[in-house]
C-alpha cells in the first residue's frame, strides 16, 4: 500500500525541527576568505614570508654584544694597520742604515791609504829633484833613477792615485794652488805657466794641490 503524503500539520513540526539544529558556516582564512578548502603550501609559503620579514626588520642595535663585537674588530683593524705601519718605518730605517753603513765602509776603503800616500809624495819629490840634477851625469845612474821613480808612481796607481801636472791648463782653484802670478802675453790669463811641485789626487779626492806659476795679462 502506497504512503500517504504528509499533511501540513506534518510540514510544520518538520519545518520547525530543522529550525532548531545548529547551523555549520564554512570555515573561513584570511589566506582563503571564500571558505575554500586551505592548501597547505600556502600556510607554508606564508609562515616562509613571515620569518624574512622578521629577519629584515632584525636591528643590530637590539644586540648590545654584536655592537661590542664591531667596535672591537674595528679596533684590532686599526691596531693591526698601526702595526703595519711601524713594520715599514722600521725596515726603511734599516735599509737606509745599513745602505750608510755600506758607503761609510766603501768610503774608509777607498780613502783608507790617504795618509800613506801623504807620507809617500816626499819621496817622489826627491826622486824627481834627483833626475833633474842627473841631467848632465851618469847615464846609469838617470836611468836608475828613472826607474826607481817610475816603479814608485805605478805602485801609487794601482791604489787610485792621480799625479796632477797642469802646465799650459787653465788654473782651476779647486786642484791648483798659485804661488805666483806672472805677465804673459803669450799666454792667456789665468793660465798655468809653470808647475813649481805637482799635484795628487786619491780616487777623485785631492790629496795635495799643484803649486803653480799662473799668467796674467800684460801691462
Amino acid at each position: 500500500m502506497a504512503r500517504d503524503s504528509q499533511t501540513p500539520l506534518d510540514d510544520e513540526l518538520a519545518r520547525q525541527q530543522q529550525e532548531s539544529e545548529p547551523q555549520v558556516e564554512p570555515a573561513v582564512t584570511s589566506a582563503n576568505p571564500q571558505g575554500a578548502e586551505t592548501d597547505p603550501q600556502d600556510v607554508i609559503d606564508a609562515a616562509i614570508e613571515a620569518e624574512d620579514e622578521s629577519l629584515v626588520t632584525f636591528d643590530a642595535s637590539d644586540n648590545p654584544e654584536a655592537d661590542m663585537l664591531a667596535a672591537r674588530v674595528e679596533e684590532l683593524q686599526q691596531e693591526l694597520g698601526d702595526a703595519k705601519d711601524q713594520a715599514l718605518r722600521a725596515a726603511a730605517e734599516a735599509q737606509n742604515v745599513r745602505r750608510r753603513a755600506e758607503q761609510e765602509a766603501a768610503k774608509a776603503r777607498k780613502f783608507a791609504l790617504e795618509k800613506f800616500v801623504k807620507e809617500l809624495l816626499p819621496v817622489v819629490d826627491s826622486l824627481e829633484k834627483a833626475l833633474e840634477t842627473l841631467q848632465d851625469g851618469s847615464q846609469a845612474h838617470r836611468e836608475g833613477v828613472a826607474m826607481t821613480l817610475k816603479m814608485q808612481l805605478d805602485v801609487l796607481g794601482k791604489f787610485g792615485v792621480e799625479v796632477l801636472d797642469p802646465h799650459g791648463e787653465p788654473f782651476n782653484p779647486e786642484y791648483h794652488e798659485a804661488v805666483a802670478m806672472v805677465p804673459n802675453p803669450e799666454l792667456d790669463p789665468n793660465s798655468v805657466m809653470d808647475v813649481v811641485q805637482k799635484g795628487y789626487v786619491l780616487n777623485g779626492r785631492l790629496v795635495r794641490p799643484a803649486m803653480v806659476v799662473v799668467s796674467q795679462a800684460a801691462g
